[in-house]
């Protein structure tokens, strides 16, 4: 026995796994082990790979190159680095801006992603994403410059992770930035089969003194409203609740005044009203601006006007898109609730002067844009809500 525990001990020795002077008694043990765990691996008949994890890296190459195309459509004349470095590259020249603020914002979709897998459909919620960051920058009088996804999903769908690419660019070529770069994530065992999660960063420029953020907004300046396409990306929690829970309506089921099943009424994409609102900030003195999101009227409409100022809407002075009293009458939610979870067909509003009122609403016009004359500004007295609604 002795003579098998110095053979061993000298075995381990010369594959430099132990010191000479180590117990002869955990050496033998040691062997032991150290064989078993050969034989095992010698049992073996493949080998592990990433792919057997669950992570395709071909698959992820091969939709890299699917989506380069559709990435150089958004690309403006600054980017100057294609797709597959480490890092996206924007020359930002800025000899021609006298005191340049850079604006950033970053969002998700939120759980209208669920909409989009129960559907099926997955070309536009990629809108969705751009609008979310780049309404929010343009709000500031800043030009959306470049835009960065985060996609994360258990497994690599080819085709579907295209799809949603797809819907990206087309918002970036909607907002006007490019696309520099992204991140794909595959993450088996974290995300269910099918699921998948998004989010996206935006980047902005405006000249300091064009810088909007509501200070010069005052008492009888009006304000406009720009029609929103729908539900946008806000309340899906409570639509689905509404719509899906209690009202035990189907995904592809039809409801009377609705044009299109509960499903495609949901997934219209968000207006993006970068384009129209940067050609309105060359000729006009655009006081404030308000992206109408999460907390609809109630909590965003303060976030641009000074506290000693009221916000008076004319309910009645714009059109209602019909899924908005869908929702209501199944949910049987109150007025103020509404306004303060949905959009209710306003996603973005625009604050100026009495004066200049007319001429924003004919420049609109001649963009396409729908717009309505929807409230004013007014003094605000003590205990006096900041957004009040108005029978008009």
């Amino acid at each position: 026995m002795n003579r098998l525990l110095f053979v061993n001990k000298y075995i381990l020795f010369a594959q430099g796994m132990i010191d000479l002077n180590a117990d002869l008694r955990y050496t033998n043990l040691y062997y032991t082990f150290i064989s078993r765990i050969k034989s095992i691996r010698g049992n073996m008949s493949t080998k592990i790979t990433y792919k057997d994890a669950g992570v395709d890296i071909d698959t992820a190459n091969e939709f890299i190159d699917r989506i380069k195309p559709l990435i150089k459509t958004t690309a403006r004349k600054e980017v100057i680095s294609g797709i597959g470095g480490f890092g996206g590259l924007f020359h930002f020249n800025s000899s021609n801006l006298k005191n340049p603020v850079l604006v950033s914002s970053t969002d998700g979709v939120g759980t209208k992603l669920r909409i989009a897998q129960l559907v099926d459909k997955h070309d536009t919620i990629g809108i969705d994403l751009v609008a979310m960051s780049v309404n929010d920058v343009v709000v500031q009088g800043a030009e959306p410059l470049f835009f960065l996804d985060y996609l994360a999903t258990g497994k690599i769908e080819l085709e579907k992770s295209v799809k949603i690419i797809e819907g990206i660019t087309e918002g970036c070529r909607q907002a006007g930035c490019t696309l520099l770069g992204g991140e794909t994530a595959e993450m088996p065992g974290f995300y269910k089969t099918g699921e998948y999660d998004l989010a996206g960063f935006c980047v902005g420029v405006v000249e300091m003194d064009k810088l909007i953020n509501g200070s010069t907004v005052s008492v009888n300046d009006r304000i406009i409203g720009l029609a929103s396409s729908g539900l946008h990306s806000n309340g899906f929690s409570l639509a689905r609740k509404v719509l899906l829970e209690n009202g035990k309506l189907g995904i592809n089921d039809k409801v009377a005044g609705l044009d299109k099943t509960i499903g495609l009424e949901m997934l219209e994409p968000t207006r993006i009203y970068v384009k129209p609102l940067l050609n309105l900030l060359k000729v006009f003195n655009i006081k404030g601006l308000v992206h109408i999101t999460g907390g609809g009227f109630y909590d965003n409409i303060p976030r641009i006007i000074p506290q000693s100022c009221s916000c008076v809407i004319n309910k009645g002075s714009w059109y209602i898109p019909p899924i908005f009293d869908v929702i209501r009458e199944i949910g049987e939610i109150e007025e103020k609730e509404m306004f303060r979870v949905f959009n209710m067909g306003i996603g973005m509003m625009i604050i100026v002067a009495e004066k200049e009122c007319q001429g924003v609403l004919d420049q609109l016009e001649m963009l396409g844009e729908k717009a309505s004359l929807i409230g004013v500004i007014e003094k605000r007295e003590d205990k006096q809500d900041q957004v009040c609604l108005s029978e008009g």
